[in-house]
């Protein structure tokens, strides 16, 4: 009979949703629950019911831009914060780069950064398309 190490249960959070990015190729790992098909990501329950029958699905990876802003909290360099909705339907906070962060705009298209996980608890995606410095005079 074997003993369980603490802090290892069932309502840990599968491995594919900790590590959810992946390389460009395979795009994001999120959850759909199996009861009323709400997609979720990085959850332990559904945000619709409740359920804890989540399964892995995977998603194309590529995100457009709703809201942005420039932080500069807890560091001295300003970063970009935007809010991206991906094709699936669910929302997440993410840190663009590969552009200044003002020049980040709503509507720009997105996709993760190959080989970096959520291990700073942050995602982070990269511009598809070239920044926009025609509209910044």
């Amino acid at each position: 009979m074997s003993m369980s190490q603490p802090g290892t249960d069932r309502l840990a959070p599968p491995q594919s949703a900790a590590t959810a990015v992946a390389d460009r190729d395979t795009g994001l790992v999120y959850q759909r629950c199996r009861w009323c098909g709400s997609v979720a990501f990085r959850k332990l329950l559904c945000p619709v019911c409740s359920s804890s029958e989540l399964e892995d699905a995977l998603s194309t990876g590529e995100g457009v831009v709703i809201r942005s802003a420039v932080v500069h909290r807890y560091t001295r360099i300003a970063r970009n914060e935007s809010l991206v909705r991906f094709p699936e339907g669910f929302m997440y906070r993410c840190r663009v780069v590969g552009a200044a962060p003002h020049l980040i705009w709503v509507g720009a298209r997105v996709r993760p950064v190959a080989g970096t996980g959520l291990e700073a608890g942050e995602l982070v995606v990269e511009l598809c398309d070239s920044v926009r410095t025609a509209d910044w005079h």
